[in-house]
């Protein structure tokens, strides 16, 4: 078969043979997800996986979507590409998790201004260590050159995550009773969330983004932020296999006071006492440098808690021990009043 190539195509912009390096570049960081059932041969029409339902008599398959934002900005501006693939694979399956499913596998989609094929294949290096720390497979994606779109040098970033949850396993936030408690994961940092006010109250674009500073104990401010959301895939499976989890909530867009209610039915509040957050120190340096009010900050960021997972009272000690014996500094963040489905934070 001819090599594929075309004159005319590549001086509209588009050079179809640096696709073929990028994926050439890629395939070392792809082999390193394949798991049980899944077909890696990047370059066909699709990816296959072979789904093993034993122990699982009723699968149901949840998938969940997202990109990773205007956090990118930060990676162009620190040249630094190899961990915004871990936000992308974190935002997806973080959320496929709070239904109660194993994440399978992940599919990306990369779009570009040039295609440079050593930054592709390092956007998919973090890709791959996003789907190694979820025990998902890479199993395909797309990188499309969009020359005049977006800018030589910028792209975009996104993809969707499939995962299997038995039907009996499915949370269920009905579940959840009054005096319930809600327990605290952790989060790394911003995640790849409030990035437009984050990058405003900064004006990352004109600041010395790569100095230390005191106030994030040596850190500069570029790689603070560009820390990568925490996947919490394998501990949180682990205490799903452990205890009863009534609900849990993705601490994303929005804060506390958009998404803990979405764990919560009618009739039920989240009641939360402030000094009981442990708030990381890029949030205060956030509000303090923006002047921004408390309430908006936790309508915004996730204030140092990535997950919130609901358990009845007797089983919270249990779930705090076995999230420590993970690696999480869990602990407990609030509990499960009546009333108005909301946030409280006195």
């Amino acid at each position: 078969m001819a090599k594929s190539f075309s004159e005319s195509y590549k001086e509209a912009g588009v050079d179809i043979t640096a696709g073929y390096r990028s994926v050439e570049l890629m395939k070392e960081y792809v082999a390193r997800t394949i798991i049980r059932g899944a077909d890696t041969d990047i370059g066909g029409f699709g990816g296959l996986f072979e789904l093993d339902i034993t122990g699982i008599p009723n699968p149901i398959l949840v998938s969940g979507t997202d990109g990773v934002g205007t956090k990118l900005k930060m990676a162009f501006l620190m040249d630094k590409h190899d961990t915004v693939g871990i936000d992308c694979v974190a935002m997806c399956v973080n959320d496929i998790l709070c239904v109660g499913a194993k994440p399978l596998y992940f599919l990306d989609y990369i779009a570009c201004g040039k295609n440079y094929p050593e930054k592709i294949a390092e956007i998919v290096k973090g890709v791959s260590k996003g789907c190694i720390q979820s025990n998902a497979a890479l199993i395909g994606g797309e990188t499309a050159e969009m020359p005049g779109f977006y800018p030589e040098d910028e792209y975009d970033l996104a993809g969707f995550a499939v995962g299997v949850v038995d039907k009996s396993k499915v949370l269920n936030k009905e579940n959840v009773e009054e005096g319930d408690i809600i327990i605290a994961i952790p989060s790394s940092g911003v995640h790849s969330n409030g990035f437009s006010l984050v990058r405003k109250v900064f004006d990352v674009e004109n600041s010395n983004i790569k100095a230390p500073l005191e106030e994030l104990c040596g850190k500069s401010l570029g790689e603070t932020l560009l820390t990568p959301t925490k996947i919490y895939v394998k501990p949180v499976l682990n205490l799903l296999d452990n205890v009863k989890v009534k609900s849990m909530a993705h601490i994303t867009g929005g804060g506390f006071y958009e998404n803990i209610p979405r764990a919560l039915p009618d009739g039920f509040a989240a009641e939360i006492k402030r000094e009981d957050v442990r708030v990381l120190p890029i949030f205060d340096l956030i509000m303090k440098t923006g002047n921004i009010p408390e309430r908006d900050m936790f309508n915004t960021f996730n204030m140092g808690v990535g997950m919130a997972v609901i358990v009845s009272p007797e089983d919270a000690e249990k779930s705090i021990a076995l999230l420590k014996e993970q690696g999480e500094d869990a602990y407990i963040l609030g509990k499960v009043v009546l009333g108005e489905k909301e946030v409280r934070i006195w």
